[in-house]
């Protein structure tokens, strides 16, 4: 009994500790226009909880953190179930889609960073591949959900003032699915591969702090 509430305690302030990450983000660092945001490696407390307790628990943190992101975000996600969110099509399904893959899925599969705990020697690479796999995860899952739901934005994307030449150039050379996953690799990429290579970094540091990679549940 006395391990479980030191685990849910422990769990609980990494959890707060993400969240408050998140939220001083917000404050200083401009979001991207249509969602999305490079954080102060605001995920990697919730990736540490799944190294020191497993996959399995890191995982069941991963839903509590997806809700309470779904949370901070009700502004957009409020707004998807809007008429024109999406432009034409099933609104309703849209949004659903939209909370189930860019806030559930998204952030459960970042609770997948202790998944090489038991895999290397070096406890700092441990933390640091968890962290690319579990922030990883999340990316894959944006891509999806923008290539699903966001696609018909991809020739403006590319096509708008400022963007540079290449970007007429896929247009021009690409098929309407092609394009629509390109979009949705790189716009994603814009905020979440300097979020992975932050957050890998700072994982490292982290590891050199005595007691911080511990493994206390097996």
């Amino acid at each position: 009994m006395k391990t479980n509430t030191k685990r849910l305690t422990e769990s609980a302030m990494l959890l707060a500790i993400a969240i408050v990450l998140e939220l001083v983000s917000k404050a200083v660092i401009p979001e991207m226009p249509f969602g999305g945001q490079i954080t102060l490696a605001s995920m990697l407390p919730v990736v540490l909880i799944s190294y020191r307790h497993g996959v399995k628990w890191g995982l069941t943190c991963g839903v509590c953190y997806a809700l309470i992101e779904m949370a901070i975000g009700a502004k957009t996600v409020t707004a998807a179930f809007q008429p024109g969110y999406f432009g034409d099509g099933a609104m309703i399904g849209r949004a659903l889609l939209m909370c189930l893959m860019d806030y559930l899925l998204a952030y459960t599969l970042v609770g997948l960073g202790g998944m090489f705990r038991n895999r290397m020697q070096n406890p700092g690479l441990r933390l640091m591949c968890g962290s690319l796999a579990a922030l990883g995860g999340r990316y894959l899952a944006h891509i999806l959900s923008g290539y699903i739901l966001f696609s018909g934005w991809a020739e403006w994307f590319f096509t708008q003032e400022g963007f540079p030449g290449w970007g007429a150039e896929l247009v021009a050379s690409l098929s309407p699915g092609a394009l629509g996953w390109v979009y949705s690799i790189v716009y994603n990429g814009i905020y979440m591969i300097p979020e992975m290579i932050l957050t890998a970094l700072v994982a490292v540091l982290l590891a050199k702090v005595p007691g911080i990679v511990v493994k206390v549940s097996q």
